[in-house]
């Protein structure tokens, strides 16, 4: 059973900075790919980033590329979400996610592991 936990969410204004992170334990956190997914208020949950086992190959969404980073550290565990640029349609909920079977990215319906989630807000 995969326990993931996120953090480093909050209020920030429009073009600030946040990183996200995200611990994970019960598994061989690097046999695996990770994602980071959001919902915004009255929205359906939609993928954001997505990084290989080994974070050589990164994913994102269109709105967010070119401002959203995805990272990983192996030894720690951890997967971690940097955020530039940040706009208020960035605001919601951020859930990290882990693959159930594959190493790779091969799309969203193959997550089947998630955090609790960790609100952003962005002003404007």
């Amino acid at each position: 059973q995969v326990q993931l936990v996120e953090s480093g969410g909050g209020l920030v204004q429009a073009g600030g900075s946040l990183r996200l992170s995200c611990a994970s334990s019960g598994r061989t956190f690097s046999n695996y790919a990770m994602g980071w997914f959001r919902r915004a208020p009255g929205e359906e949950r939609e993928f954001v980033a997505a990084i290989s086992w080994s974070g050589a190959k990164t994913y994102y969404t269109l709105s967010v590329k070119g401002r959203f980073t995805i990272s990983r550290d192996n030894a720690k565990n951890t997967v971690y979400l940097q955020m530039n640029s940040l706009k208020p349609e960035d605001t919601a909920v951020y859930y990290c996610a882990a693959d159930n079977y594959y190493s790779d990215y091969v799309g969203p319906s193959s997550f089947g592991s998630w955090g609790q989630g960790t609100q952003v807000t962005v002003s404007s």
